[in-house]
């Protein structure tokens, strides 16, 4: 088995079908049921192939050109996502304009050092800090109204509930509405010498205002439909809307997230040996985080992004992704700590481009060089990147 044909054997059944029909005007049912079967040696049906597809469609990566033919979003719209990488303070968004950003899915390195003691959390290469009020007024700035913000934190414990406490009420200082609370159970527990395992993290989720309506109304589109004579017996929510779409009628949406939310979300993440970041997040984690918050060629911003798998699982959601590593108040930082944040954000490039999809761009910038009139101590240069937002 050659290398590229085991890649798309390793690949989602979803990316088999993105990759090879990317060049293609469209492609139908059976065709992808054969490709399927030839590349994964599996016996699979029309049926099972077709719920993929429209999962894909969610996702942004199909669109339904008529009954039984598909073609990649990507290609018909001549769309490319872009990912934008800045090696600088995640603190510091000056470079992004008011109500620009969709979503905000990020894991700031909080400074709760008796919490990580014991743990596989060593920050000590990071700047370390708590959130303040201005922290989330800036996060609110960029942030559209309406839009998601997503919080990687520490499960609460005797340690942090305060913290945790503090944080809700700088969010609701800033405008932001608490949604939801997931907890994400990291597979196998870790030994630890205080009163609980430390295999989980909380995710915690806001939103700027009332939260935006991504959420089907399969009630309102299902009368839709049928007064308009349209036969969607045995179709799923994914279908109808698809349907409807198609000759051109209006999609019902309800405030929220795509879909309801889980209990609780369960992925193991990499062993510590192959991580790139020794808080990395798995990419299928992030994914579904996405899915539920945001829509294709959307904007995502990650302002500590350690890995950049966030960058990655936007990419392959068909998501735009701007990403922020560095270090704190770079201006002020010894060269040592300078050096070690320029090899931590090439740990992050590379693992990005090796992940990276075709459709997408990567745009490495410095914000030390670049400026706009809301930052402070910088001229402009012909050479600055417009962000474009």
């Amino acid at each position: 088995m050659g290398l590229e044909e085991s890649s798309m054997k390793k690949a989602t059944i979803q990316m088999n079908l993105f990759n090879y029909f990317y060049e293609q005007d469209n492609f139908t049912i059976k065709e992808a049921t054969e490709l399927v079967k030839e590349v994964r040696g599996k016996r699979v049906n029309d049926e099972s192939i077709r719920a993929r597809i429209y999962e894909g469609i969610d996702r942004g990566i199909f669109k339904r050109v008529s009954r039984g033919v598909y073609k990649v979003e990507s290609q018909i719209n001549g769309t490319t996502n872009q990912c934008l990488l800045i090696n600088g303070d995640g603190r510091d968004l000056s470079m992004i304009k008011d109500n620009s950003i969709d979503g905000i899915i990020t894991d700031h390195p909080y400074k709760l050092p008796k919490q990580l003691k014991g743990g596989n959390r060593n920050f000590a290469e990071y700047e370390l800090f708590k959130y303040e009020e201005k922290d989330f007024k800036e996060k609110s700035r960029v942030l559209k109204d309406d839009a998601f913000i997503v919080e990687f934190l520490p499960e609460e414990s005797e340690i942090n509930y305060e913290y945790l406490y503090e944080i809700k009420q700088m969010a609701k200082k800033s405008g932001l509405k608490y949604f939801a609370k997931v907890p994400w159970i990291k597979g196998n527990s870790v030994a630890n010498t205080g009163r609980k395992s430390k295999n989980t993290e909380d995710i915690m989720i806001f939103s700027k205002g009332k939260p935006r309506s991504l959420k089907l109304n399969a009630k309102k589109n299902i009368q839709t439909a049928l007064n308009n004579g349209l036969d969607i017996k045995g179709m799923d929510s994914s279908q109808v809307k698809a349907l409807l779409e198609e000759n051109n009628l209006v999609v019902h949406y309800m405030s929220g997230t795509s879909s309801m939310l889980p209990t609780q979300f369960n992925y193991q993440p990499k062993s510590i040996t192959k991580r790139v970041h020794q808080a990395e997040k798995p990419v299928e984690l992030l994914e579904e985080i996405i899915s539920y918050i945001s829509l294709p060629y959307e904007v995502i911003l990650d302002q500590f992004a350690g890995s950049g798998n966030l960058a990655v699982a936007a990419l392959n959601m068909s998501r735009n992704a701007i990403v922020i590593e560095g270090v704190e108040n770079i201006q002020n930082t010894s060269q040592e700590k300078r050096n070690l944040a320029k090899e931590n954000f090439n740990l992050m490039k590379k693992n990005i481009e090796e992940h990276l999809d075709k459709k997408a761009t990567i745009i490495d910038i410095n914000p030390i060089t670049y400026s706009n009139e809301s930052t402070v101590g910088y001229e402009k240069s012909e050479n600055d990147y417009d962000l474009g937002l």
